[in-house]
């Protein structure tokens, strides 16, 4: 077959090789592919369908080339034949260059043709190599860039805008999409009915490990934004830890045919500490999982039964798939390029942001208040959800003004600063616990009103109330759960009807 520059056409430039090599490299392309599958394209229109969702006029390396391809696409989806009669009359001698005439060239192009059997194949291989020219680009930006950085660009700033030009990278290029037959929608609603039941719970989603909460949400739903908002002291991060960690403790995976791993129950948990420390969101799990209370621990107040089992505890969590990342200040784009590097690295299932007011807007602007930030955070982190598939769980603080009233139950209407995020959020869950408040009313002892209080207390001791304010996918309502607030852990509430029978 010959090549494209007997036919006039230009080469792409070079690229320069290691130091202390005069030659040049150039960059990787297949004229060869590209002329077969363009051909194939004129000869049978139905080749293009074959390439069309992933392939794109810039991912030719030739200049020509592209311009043919975009022609033919242009006919055809106006409904018009492409052939080497009708874009001709689209294409100049210069577009071919000296040395052959536009007739001739396109008639090379049909006459080596490939089969339209093989046309994907060709487009996938065009594809490839246009990615792996992109990758080279990439990696000359960066250099450039390190060499000659403005004053006011950080080296912090340069490494996230090239991972997200990598991510962008690594993800285009996708062979699926576009119609598909009903069968094969069928099999694939199949498949998900078939993974459900094999996770605990039987459910959609990622499960929780709070039984009631899971039956209410379905668990949580790949790329749904889920806010867990509170007052403090309500137990927003403990909430967040005891569900990150059941979630964790309970993976497994499985290596698919083509030898991909795939979450099959649990899941890889990422989690953004903005607030606490790692030792301290470890100690703080420790206790939760030991039962010894994170004060005993700190202080070293604790027997030889207590050691065991925070030795146990510990020993456990060393094998979970659960990472921690505890750098303060992070703006939104930092937290966006760190979360896409864990995917990639090591997987990721479910996200953890503890809390959504500690992050910063991507850019200082002069004019922007404190709303705008937020609003620029909360759509970050719902896109952020949708680009990794995966569940992403934000805490946030309430409003003062649950203070204010009688009834201190949180709405939608407490969550601080900002309405983007009931915008923005698929799922928001509330935080109560009527004992914190009863506490702080504590009336003097040989009062009617210390009896009547002693009696919430009793009532209230140990409950707590998730309120799902909101919930696109399924109803709203309340959940109890227990909690145990020496080691601020929440679990299922024990039911009359789940307790065994009595003799």
């Amino acid at each position: 077959m010959a090549n494209v520059e007997a036919f006039g056409g230009r080469r792409g430039l070079a690229v320069a090789a290691p130091q202390g090599d005069t030659n040049y490299r150039i960059p990787p392309h297949n004229i060869e592919a590209e002329q077969a599958l363009l051909g194939a394209i004129l000869v049978n229109n139905d080749a293009f369908d074959r390439v069309s969702d992933f392939l794109l006029p810039e991912h030719f390396s030739e200049a020509l080339h592209q311009r043919i391809y975009e022609i033919a696409s242009q006919l055809i989806r106006a409904g018009k034949i492409a052939t080497p009669v009708t874009l001709k009359t689209f294409l100049t001698e210069q577009d071919v260059g000296q040395g052959v005439t536009v007739s001739q060239y396109l008639a090379r192009l049909a006459a080596e043709a490939t089969t339209i059997i093989n046309a994907e194949d060709y487009g996938r291989t065009v594809h490839d190599l246009s990615v792996r020219r992109d990758l080279i680009v990439i990696g000359e930006e960066i250099v450039n860039s390190a060499f000659d950085a403005p004053v006011d660009s950080s080296p912090r700033a340069q490494i996230e805008e090239a991972e997200r030009k990598l991510y962008s990278v690594a993800e285009t290029g996708q062979y699926d999409g576009g119609f598909q037959r009903f069968s094969e929608a069928l099999t694939t609603a199949i498949d998900m009915a078939a993974h459900a039941y094999e996770r605990d719970g039987g459910l959609s989603g990622t499960a929780t490990g709070l039984t009631d909460l899971d039956h209410k949400m379905g668990g949580l739903q790949r790329s749904d934004l889920v806010i867990i908002a509170g007052r403090p002291g309500m137990g927003k991060s403990s909430l967040a830890t005891n569900m990150a960690f059941n979630i964790a403790r309970n993976y497994e995976g499985e290596t698919l045919p083509d030898g991909t791993q795939r979450t099959r129950n649990g899941g890889i948990v990422g989690f953004f500490s903005l607030e606490m420390s790692a030792e301290q969101l470890a100690t703080r799990m420790i206790a939760e999982q030991s039962g010894v209370a994170s004060y005993k621990i700190r202080r070293g107040d604790i027997n030889e039964g207590d050691f065991y089992r925070i030795t146990e505890a510990a020993r456990e969590m060393q094998t979970v798939p659960f990472y921690i990342d505890q750098t303060g200040g992070l703006s939104i784009a930092q937290l966006t390029a760190r979360a896409r590097r864990l995917k990639r690295q090591r997987g990721l299932d479910v996200l953890v942001v503890d809390y959504i007011q500690l992050l910063s807007g991507s850019r200082l602007r002069g004019n922007e208040n404190r709303v705008q930030e937020l609003t620029e955070i909360t759509t970050g982190l719902k896109a952020l959800a949708k680009e990794l598939n995966v569940p992403v769980l934000a805490l946030s603080q309430l409003s003062r003004q649950v203070e204010s009233r009688d009834d201190k139950r949180p709405q939608l209407s407490d969550l601080r600063e900002s309405g983007s995020i009931e915008q923005d959020a698929d799922v928001v869950l509330f935080i109560f616990r009527e004992e914190y408040y009863l506490a702080n009313k504590k009336p003097r002892e040989g009062t009617e009103e210390f009896l009547n209080w002693e009696r919430e207390m009793e009532r209230a001791h140990g409950r707590a109330e998730v309120i799902i304010g909101k919930q696109r996918h399924g109803p709203t309502g309340t959940v109890e759960l227990s909690f145990e607030a020496e080691v601020t852990r929440f679990g299922n509430l024990a039911r009359e009807e789940n307790l065994p029978a009595r003799m």
